[in-house]
């Protein structure tokens, strides 16, 4: 089982898009500083998540979340 996943920084306020197969791993992982791409914005929050059967499947939605079109759905669902 693979997870697309949607972090919000307490710190600044902004977002963070990935994907992962353990979750709790990873949550900890970005919230012990020991991402680079978000050390500096720590502590996160976990705000919305997705599963998939197959990594290609979660990066694929990690994707179309960061583009223009994920961005306006996620605003309609009052995700982000």
């Amino acid at each position: 089982m693979y997870i697309t996943y949607i972090l919000k920084s307490i710190k600044d306020g902004r977002y963070y898009y990935g994907s992962c197969g353990d979750m709790d791993k990873r949550l900890t992982m970005h919230n012990s500083g020991k991402v680079k791409s978000t050390k500096s914005r720590t502590p996160f929050v976990l705000i919305y998540k997705e599963e998939y059967e197959t990594r290609s499947e979660a990066q694929k939605r990690g994707y179309y979340f960061k583009s223009i079109d994920g961005y306006i759905w996620l605003k309609q669902n009052n995700i982000i």
